[in-house]
């Protein structure tokens, strides 16, 4: 994709950067409305059975994972028109899902701006590694990665430390500001759950806050997972990188049912968000159904996202995904000089 199509392909998604106060106001009263009853009906059925307690908080969860999305387009300024609305919603949302407004927006800001650039990972994204800089890791490196990408650490431990423990700590070289948003977040998060244990009890709070706090994380971090860690995603060094090519190749468009598109506040069109983040998330949808060349991105559906498990080391030559199997039966071709163009005419052996 040429320079003038990329400029040309974002220019098409910016009518749909704008937000819309009703479609705003409607989406917070059937996201964390819901959210309560659905919290308050799961405390009420403790009395009954928690067989039924259980399935009721699972849903509540995915009112969690809805409340974050409006969290998350807050954090983009992209949920009301008042960056102050933005910032006072955000740091309540973050009280609801646990996380610190300030912190994450930093840190989700910059995930944005090195997306897919090999030489600038490890803020706000997911640890990927090289094939050669794995092989070239030390055996305690390679130890602590191979568990870092264990499904079971990821997605079951994953969520409780990121959310329980890592939020609770500012990040190194945080502004005044963030940090005290940070410890605010806590200090509220701390008001919030102690006066539930003591309206209701703590055994009842743990009961039912325990599963909707986990599979809520465990969602969240899975779509996080699988909108980038696809076998033919996109990364490359910065001197090759482009943002435009980082967000429409490197990130998935999730094909999920409606009812699961609705509950995840449209996130699956990822390379739309990527794209233009200020694109609020109930147009996102539109965006992309309006849009010809962002309907190319990488579909993936509750299926085939399900071999984004095996995904573990970035291979730069042959630009894949590949396991830890896979490595050890890759075999490296010799360099091959790049074809040489003469008179402005490439060979015919090159790829337009």
């Amino acid at each position: 994709m040429s320079r003038t199509k990329e400029m040309a392909l974002k220019k098409e998604v910016t009518p749909y950067e704008k937000n819309n106060l009703r479609l705003s106001i409607q989406q917070l009263v059937n996201s964390i409305l819901p959210l309560l009853l659905l919290w308050a009906a799961a405390y009420y059925s403790l009395s009954v059975s928690y067989w039924l307690t259980f399935p009721i908080a699972l849903v509540a969860s995915g009112f969690v994972l809805r409340t974050f999305i409006i969290f998350h387009d807050c954090c983009h300024g992209s949920f009301f028109k008042s960056k102050r609305a933005n910032d006072i919603l955000g740091t309540i949302t973050g009280v609801l899902t646990l996380t610190p407004y300030l912190q994450w927006k930093n840190e989700h800001s910059i995930h944005h701006a090195t997306s897919g650039n090999l030489d600038k990972r490890g803020v706000g994204d997911i640890w990927v590694m090289t094939v050669e800089e794995y092989k070239a890791a030390s055996p305690w490196g390679r130890l602590f990665y191979r568990i870092y990408r264990n499904p079971i650490v990821m997605f079951g431990i994953g969520p409780i430390y990121v959310f329980l423990f890592a939020y609770r700590f500012n990040r190194k070289g945080a502004r005044r500001k963030e940090r005290m948003n940070t410890h605010l977040t806590t200090v509220l998060i701390v008001a919030l759950y102690a006066s539930m244990c003591w309206l209701i009890g703590w055994q009842a709070f743990v009961l039912v806050q325990a599963p909707v706090f986990f599979f809520s994380g465990f969602f969240g971090i899975w779509l996080f997972y699988v909108q980038h860690q696809f076998e033919d995603t996109y990364f490359e060094n910065e001197d090759e990188w482009s943002y435009v090519k980082a967000a429409v190749e490197g990130s998935s468009y999730y094909k999920l049912p409606k009812l699961l598109q609705w509950i995840s506040g449209n996130i699956g069109f990822h390379h739309v968000h990527h794209l233009s983040p200020r694109v609020p998330n109930y147009y996102l949808e539109e965006a992309h159904n309006a849009t010809p060349p962002l309907q190319k991105a990488t579909t993936i559906t509750l299926r085939s996202s399900l071999a984004a498990l095996r995904f573990r080391l970035w291979d730069e030559e042959s630009k894949q995904f590949v396991s830890f199997r896979e490595i050890k039966s890759l075999t490296r071709k010799p360099y091959v000089q790049p074809p040489i163009r003469v008179n402005n005419q490439a060979s015919l052996t090159e790829k337009p």
